[in-house]
């Protein structure tokens, strides 16, 4: 029997009693148990369980009144926990976990309800998102952010952002990692161990001031990927790592040219003092700022003028420098510094949109759309629309549910990082580039656009049909470019007319991007789109 398994039999052990917190129901339904006295009537049992579990209730269902496992089929299941959850509400408690198991062809589960509302989080949660060369320590020094434990030398602390099999199950992919921590009066609150989706819950409760970390991939064979992390969320800062035994490498300057396009303030940490002599980290420590000056930025070194003038400069032109050890600790106090006292840059209180930047199917709850709020707030029960499809159509949905580091929340505002639920919809219908608005929205999808561009490098000029890879939001696709006058040559800004290849995607006017193909590259900025016909 299975740890999980074992859950289940416990709850069916204790069985119910008039006195206990455990509930069984087969399936409930918005038509039959919403209506008239039933809602009302269940809402004082389940508050009844609440009183008698001293504020915990567990609810088995898809099991007949005796306990036997008759099993639900997946949509039933979904629509039972969405009236579970409304019931929960009205009784001044939520959902806080499901676990589901096969039964034939239908599902069992076992909900955990907890008296109170779900979670409320603070309006300054700051989102960093990392870049920097492979081996470089972007999450050997995240590790030890979030959990506030040194590293042994080999990496133990960067496990805790590598995919780990509940993230499998989750259907989250290997390519970008997500991290956590908080802070308090007295400080920051670490995760106790980010493996443990409760430990990563109790971090987002507990703490007034949440920073969340993108960490994106180092390989320089996965710059698309890293390009994504970094123009596809809403971020709040950059935090670049460069290795002091290594310096800064081509990828560096790669990744710092992602940042700068999408305007992002940055903080750069040289990492790994501990390998090295004072001299060499004074070395890497002018190689950086040489490499700042060069694009026009100024480089602040934080041991010399303090986190007050940091916090105070950073921006379009300062770049604070903080020298770490993920082994020693040294620069991490400084890092807590930072993040607790930056303020945050991505607020927006325009409608809401999300760009998708994955989606994964969870037994029992259905299609998950996860990524960054881009502006305005989402609650669940909201009626939203996603797309466009490939010809051109927006479908309507509705937010079941919405999660934030595994921890169920009922709103959302811009910033969040968050899985939401979605029903009206398959899985395999979402696909990362589309976009979620309100129903009452009017989106046009784009298939062609006007844009400002920048060559950065390209090793001839770029002529009529060339074709790189545009990466806007979530976006990721490869177009064509027509620039007025028949080409741009290395370093040139002029227009450009810009196709997509496959299929039309939500663009608006202002938006940013960066193109890539090869070792060429460049930044844009829309400037007029054409909606489909």
């Amino acid at each position: 029997m299975s740890r999980d398994r074992a859950l289940l039999e416990r709850a069916l052990d204790r069985g119910e009693q008039d006195g206990g917190n455990v509930e069984f129901k087969e399936r409930l339904s918005r038509d039959v148990h919403l209506e008239g006295g039933r809602r009302e009537s269940l809402a004082a049992q389940l508050r009844h369980r609440l009183l008698s579990g001293d504020g915990e209730a567990t609810y088995v269902v898809g099991v007949t009144d005796d306990g036997g496992l008759a099993g639900i089929d997946p949509d039933t299941f979904s629509e039972t926990m969405d009236v579970l959850s409304l019931l929960a509400e009205e009784a001044g408690g939520h959902i806080d976990d499901v676990q589901t198991w096969g039964v034939g062809d239908g599902l069992v589960g076992v909900a955990l309800l907890r008296e109170g509302g779900v979670l409320e989080t603070d309006d300054e949660h700051v989102v960093v998102g990392t870049a920097g060369h492979v081996d470089h320590g972007k999450s050997t020094l995240v590790g030890s952010l979030v959990t506030g434990k040194s590293d042994d030398g080999d990496g133990a602390t960067r496990a805790f952002l590598d995919v780990q099999p509940h993230e499998v199950e989750r259907g989250l992919s290997a390519d970008l990692s997500y991290a956590v921590y908080g802070f308090d009066d007295d400080g920051p609150i670490h995760v106790r161990n980010p493996n443990r989706k409760a430990d990563r819950a109790a971090v987002v409760e507990e703490a007034d001031r949440l920073v969340s970390f993108v960490d994106t991939v180092g390989h320089e064979p996965w710059l698309r990927t890293t390009i994504r992390g970094l123009v596809g969320q809403k971020l709040d800062y950059g935090l670049l790592v460069v290795a002091a035994d290594d310096g800064p490498t081509r990828t560096t300057r790669e990744h710092l040219g992602v940042l700068l396009a999408t305007e992002l303030p940055t903080i750069v940490a040289i990492t790994k003092t501990d390998a090295v002599t004072d001299e060499r980290v004074e070395e890497v420590e002018r190689e950086v700022e040489r490499l700042l000056r060069e694009v026009e930025k100024s480089p602040l070194r934080v041991s010399r003028h303090g986190v007050d003038a940091a916090v105070e400069e950073i921006g379009e032109r300062v770049v604070p420098i903080v020298e770490t050890s993920a082994i020693t600790m040294d620069g991490l106090e400084t890092l807590d510094e930072l993040f607790d006292r930056l303020p945050k840059t991505s607020t927006d209180t325009g409608e809401f949109r999300m760009y998708v930047d994955r989606s994964y199917s969870v037994t029992g709850v259905g299609a998950v759309a996860s990524g960054t709020v881009m502006s305005g707030e989402v609650e669940a029960g909201d009626e939203l629309l996603v797309g466009p499809m490939a010809d051109g159509r927006f479908q309507e949905v509705e937010v079941r549910s919405i999660e934030m580091h595994y921890h169920r929340v009922d709103e959302a505002q811009a910033g969040r990082i968050v899985g939401i639920a979605l029903k009206g919809i398959k899985e395999s219908a979402i696909e990362r580039g589309m976009v979620l608005l309100p129903r009452d929205a009017d989106p046009q999808p784009v298939r062609e656009f006007e844009a400002e561009v920048m060559v950065l490098n390209h090793p001839t000029r770029i002529g009529e049909g060339y074709e790189p890879v545009v990466h806007l939001e979530t976006i990721g696709e490869a177009a064509a470019f027509h620039p007025d006058g028949g080409r741009l040559l290395p370093g040139d800004t002029g227009e450009t007319t810009v196709r997509f290849k496959f299929r039309p995607y939500l663009v608006e006017e202002g938006q940013k991007f960066v193109f890539r193909e090869g070792r060429s590259k460049g930044v844009g900025t829309v400037t007029d789109v054409h909606p489909m016909k």
